[in-house]
């Protein structure tokens, strides 16, 4: 594209500086999936809940505004290319909420961590990268794809619940999308505790802005470039991979968007960690909760694979173009996050 930087060195740079703007969302706005969760569940608060919707609400707005000015084309983001399997968001959804509630962090909080000196986030981010490429193309590669088969979607009919709708009303999916994302964002103001937390709100706001600059940035880079970048935007499933991959292989391979958004994501919570004075180096002392992180990362490597994102692939990513899978996907990642911390709290065996 230009002569200073190549495509796929410019799609990691896109996912760089949205992955700072995630980084720094997560510690000065503790915008967190499993803190939420836990928040909603046990300390009786649904501020970081909500934060959720107005992150989703943002991103939904800033990609269908997109997609309305023709900078992204929705046939070929990476969502809508494949057929919407139900059976794989439930139970990916499930298994990675399960996992998450085990390790005590999902792929994206474990960088977030990690940028703010915790090792034991580093035991994580190393497992769930692994468990995604032996689920991607591993030995479990062959028996997922048996069980989730994957299908080209319909370009007449795309698996979206906006274009949808447009087929339904005879409004233009992006006015759905827009009208969709400003009712939510309002919705979630509809709280007292929402109305005077501010920064809260604003952080929240970041986050879905990352995923449209992501989206954005990637179409742009695919209807401009001369190599073939898929039109994506943050997930941190296969990423978590593709960056020990390219760390071991870096001679040999290129850079992409999922690398420069992991990094981004480091270099962004180490600064805000920084800022906050919060920085410092922890590592895990008791056996049972390494083994814990250890399994329920791998647990969630395979979830996020089969249900195609983790918590921000389709917590955000996904949501911001109203893939069908994704409303699915992230309550079924809240219903296993949840059994997941019933089971610790109440000592099953399994958990010890």
């Amino acid at each position: 594209m230009f002569d200073w930087i190549s495509d796929a060195n410019l799609a990691a740079l896109i996912g760089l500086v949205g992955g700072v703007m995630l980084g720094l969302s997560a510690r000065l706005g503790r915008f967190c999936t499993l803190g939420a969760i836990e928040d909603a569940l046990y300390a009786g608060s649904s501020l970081r809940m909500r934060m959720w919707g107005i992150a989703i609400g943002v991103a939904m707005i800033g990609a269908h505004l997109l997609i309305g000015v023709g900078v992204i084309p929705p046939e070929e983001s990476i969502y809508l290319r494949l057929g919407w399997n139900p059976l794989a968001s439930i139970i990916g959804g499930l298994l990675f909420g399960y996992g998450m509630a085990l390790s005590g962090n999902c792929g994206f909080g474990a960088l977030a961590r990690l940028g703010g000196g915790d090792l034991r986030a580093f035991v994580i981010v190393v497992v769930m990268g692994l468990a995604a490429y032996v689920a991607i193309s591993g030995p479990l590669a062959r028996l997922r794809v048996m069980a989730f088969p994957e299908t080209p979607a319909d370009p007449a009919a795309l698996p979206s619940i906006s274009v949808k709708f447009e087929t339904l009303l005879g409004l233009s999916a992006p006015t759905i999308g827009i009208t969709i994302g400003a009712v939510l964002i309002l919705s979630m103001f509809t709280s007292k505790e929402m109305r005077q937390a501010p920064l809260t709100a604003f952080w929240a706001a970041v986050a879905g802005l990352a995923v449209v600059f992501g989206w954005g940035g990637t179409a742009w880079v695919f209807a401009n470039g001369f190599s073939p970048i898929p039109v994506e935007s943050h997930t941190f499933s296969a990423p978590l991979g593709d960056t020990m991959i390219y760390l071991m292989t870096s001679s040999g391979s290129a850079l992409n968007f999922g690398v420069g958004s992991v990094t981004g994501v480091l270099v962004g919570a180490f600064i805000g960690s920084l800022f906050k004075g919060h920085f410092r180096w922890e590592a895990c002392e008791d056996p049972r909760e390494l083994k814990r992180q250890i399994g329920g990362a791998a647990i969630m490597g395979l979830g996020a694979v089969i249900a195609f994102g983790c918590s921000i692939g389709q917590g955000l990513s996904a949501f911001a173009i109203l893939y069908y899978g994704a409303p699915v996907t992230f309550l079924a990642i809240i219903a296993g996050a949840a059994f997941g911390l019933r089971q610790l709290i109440s000592g099953f065996a399994i958990a010890e």
